[in-house]
């Protein structure tokens, strides 16, 4: 079976030029300066900048050009949807010489890092300010050939579900969803279990015109945590549009005992879209983690990746 596409829906960034942490850029030198970034959902319309719309592209972007005093473009692993948090989120920037020099300006009264870019994620919250609902948790020199979006491998989901058996934390209500029966976790926990594997992902997916739903789901399992939260671990190498959220309604179905173990897989196997569960909803996914291969087969990673994608391809957070 043809491996699955991997990429993103944001836009192209520019290919490594081949220096250490040089890129071209309109036609002249750039720096690539990589980004950690978390962030509670519920206030965002998603990640993408929008007309209108507050999104944490947009909100991180503005920050940056305040202390740049230029415009720059962010270029993210993963883009999410509206209500989806992260604590993992990666993303790059290209800096021309001018925007570079105003990244690592020395502060006064502090010391010069290491890294002359490490300082940047401090100034960017000090711009977010005291208890915003994003930050910038690092900021670092990307390593040649580093590419936030072509040069991942796999991303990582949680998904957070309170039952009766849990009960209800009002301090959690943002990144938890609650559900008003006893789920049978150890059920919940086999069906995701058996869909673990190279498959198309047809009917866990929202469909869209010409793109691949085939993909990897690396691991998908179910535990409780200490306060007896169930908690559903996604990683796979690409998602497309909707995915986790259609698989924890799956497993949920099945927690409840309306659907069987074994039907979540002849569901898979049928392609297409069904009503038999529901697509559970933003508020208790998180983006946790993206993995990348070692620093010499960044730029490597990011060419094959490039060379295999789909145009009409996208990778959604949900």
């Amino acid at each position: 079976m043809t491996p699955p596409v991997d990429m993103t829906r944001t836009d192209d960034s520019g290919a490594p030029s081949g220096g250490a942490g040089s890129y071209e850029r309109d036609g002249g030198a750039a720096r690539r300066v990589r980004l950690d970034i978390a962030y509670d959902g519920s206030g965002f319309s998603g990640w993408a900048r929008q007309p209108g719309l507050r999104t944490v592209q947009g909100t991180i972007e503005d920050a940056l050009a305040r202390i740049l005093r230029s415009d720059a473009r962010l270029v993210v692993a993963g883009r999410t949807d509206a209500g989806v948090h992260a604590t993992g989120q990666v993303a790059h920037v290209d800096l021309d010489e001018a925007q570079w020099a105003r990244a690592t300006e020395a502060r006064r009264g502090r010391e010069t890092p290491a890294d002359p870019v490490a300082a940047l994620a401090r100034r960017i919250q000090g711009v977010l300010r005291p208890y915003a609902d994003a930050a910038v948790t690092r900021t670092s020199t990307a390593h040649a050939g580093f590419d936030a979006r072509f040069s991942a491998t796999w991303r990582r989901y949680a998904y957070r579900i309170a039952d009766l058996a849990a009960g209800y934390d009002p301090l959690r209500r943002h990144d938890t969803t609650h559900v008003r029966a006893r789920l049978d976790g150890e059920a919940m926990d086999a069906a995701a279990r058996s869909l673990v594997g190279l498959h198309d992902f047809a009917a866990y997916c929202k469909p869209r015109p010409e793109a691949t739903t085939i993909r990897t789901l690396l691991e998908f399992d179910w535990r409780r945590d200490e306060q007896g939260v169930l908690v559903a671990n996604v990683k796979a190498d690409a998602f497309c549009h909707s995915m986790v959220r259609a698989l924890v309604g799956a497993c949920v179905a099945v927690g409840e005992g309306r659907l069987g173990v074994a039907d979540v897989v002849r569901l898979r196997d049928e392609l297409t879209r069904t009503s038999a569960f529901a697509v559970r909803e933003a508020r208790g996914l998180t983006l946790t983690e993206v993995g990348y291969p070692a620093d010499d087969q960044l730029a490597a990673r990011a060419e094959q990746t490039r060379a295999r994608r789909d145009p009409n391809e996208v990778i959604g957070s949900s």
